[in-house]
């Protein structure tokens, strides 16, 4: 049995095992190492969990989705894409790769999820594209967003960079309400590649799409142009694209997480009851869990330091890594970062800015054992006053 130095946890570890590593060395075997038949069967398998005739286009990166699909979408000079501050910067970066502006709306307090109000209240005759992000993996209310997007003739993008396999009132994220979801496969999500995403939509259109924009704007397959005897060499380039493609050899590694995940989202639900059994007592507010109807994914788990916390918020974290225990924010709000100032000048994000001052995320991952996650509890309860309770 492997044993980990508990004088030094980390904040993630990824879950890795024989079957990844055979999967990855077959790819290396094969001579097929860039974008391929693993891509292709790596693309079917994830639209089929999807399911309802989804189709899915592999990426490099979840950055990479969101900006081919609002490119799709037809996103450009001029138009407005509404998002959340309380986000990764590539949630709004990609609005700007393409000319147009990112108009960031605060989040609800009690969900840190983007507050449709809010969104309703910031559309105007330039908006194109409402952006939600299923914060940590608890879903956005994608029934009232869908409602709202409705109304006023716009388009859904979701942001699923920790969602996966969440789910909105029995339906999976990218197939609960959004015209196209983007998911992230990176070190640290709820699956991994290494690096990688997925675009997962029901409209062929903005799928065609995107497979043409991924890779240079070429008119055909690449894989195919070289493996199928009866094409001919010649492609066309339609279209200024840009090089996001995924490898045979992450699809690969993809393919082996995918069947684990929902082994690896029970661990994690586990590990987040462990966690707010803890707690319960503790001068916190434990992390939002799944609204009635719906599944949390349980990417991240968010504690926020209450007023009754004995230190502040950045002392807490000082502690806990003084202990050994890896910790880190989620996140400094947008509307705070240098190059997003300009875009939200004189307007007031008082949910945001409230729980950045308090957030902190503790260790949470599939391999982590029960001596680790005993020694990340007694840290934080030693800390926060609660030792003897």
């Amino acid at each position: 049995m492997t044993t980990f130095d508990l004088t030094s946890i980390p904040f993630f570890r990824p879950s890795l095992g024989d079957d990844e590593i055979a999967a990855v060395t077959e790819c290396l075997r094969s001579g097929w190492l860039t974008t391929g038949p693993k891509c292709a069967a790596f693309e079917n398998a994830f639209a089929a969990r999807i399911g309802d005739d989804v189709e899915a286009v592999a990426v490099n990166s979840a950055t990479a989705a969101l900006h081919l699909g609002l490119e799709a979408m037809g996103v450009g000079p001029g138009d407005e894409v509404i998002v959340p501050t309380l986000t990764f910067t590539a949630t709004a970066e990609v609005v700007r790769y393409l000319g147009a502006t990112p108009v960031m709306v605060d989040v609800e307090a009690d969900t840190l999820c983007i507050d449709p109000a809010a969104a309703e209240a910031a559309i105007t005759e330039r908006t194109k594209v409402i952006m939600p992000v299923h914060f940590a993996g608890r879903m956005c209310d994608m029934t009232a967003l869908r409602a709202l997007a409705d109304r006023h003739g716009l388009k859904i993008l979701d942001d699923a960079a920790h969602a996966l396999p969440a789910h909105h009132r029995g339906r999976p994220v990218g197939n609960c309400g959004a015209d196209a979801t983007a998911f992230s496969f990176y070190a640290n999500k709820t699956m991994t590649t290494g690096e990688g995403g997925m675009l997962v939509t029901a409209n062929p259109e903005l799928a065609a799409r995107a497979r043409v924009m991924r890779l240079h704007g070429i008119d055909r397959d690449v894989f195919n142009r070289f493996t199928d005897k009866r094409a001919s060499w010649f492609y066309d380039v339609i279209a200024p694209g840009f090089k996001y493609n995924l490898t045979d050899i992450a699809a690969a590694i993809g393919l082996v997480q995918l069947g684990r995940v929902d082994d690896f989202v029970r661990i994690r639900t586990e590990r987040v009851a462990r966690y707010n059994s803890a707690f319960a007592d503790l001068p916190v507010i434990l992390p939002p869990g799944p609204a009635e109807g719906d599944r949390h994914s349980w990417h991240l788990y968010i504690l926020q330091l209450s007023d009754r916390a004995p230190l502040a918020r950045d002392d807490f974290i000082r502690a806990l890594q003084s202990a050994g225990i890896g910790v880190s924010v989620h996140y400094r709000p947008l509307h705070q970062m240098t190059l997003w100032k300009r875009f939200t000048e004189g307007r007031a994000f008082p949910n945001a800015d409230r729980i950045f001052t308090r957030c902190v995320s503790l260790p949470l991952f599939m391999s982590m054992t029960d001596a680790e996650q005993d020694r990340v509890i007694e840290v934080v309860r030693d800390v926060l006053g609660g030792a003897a309770a």
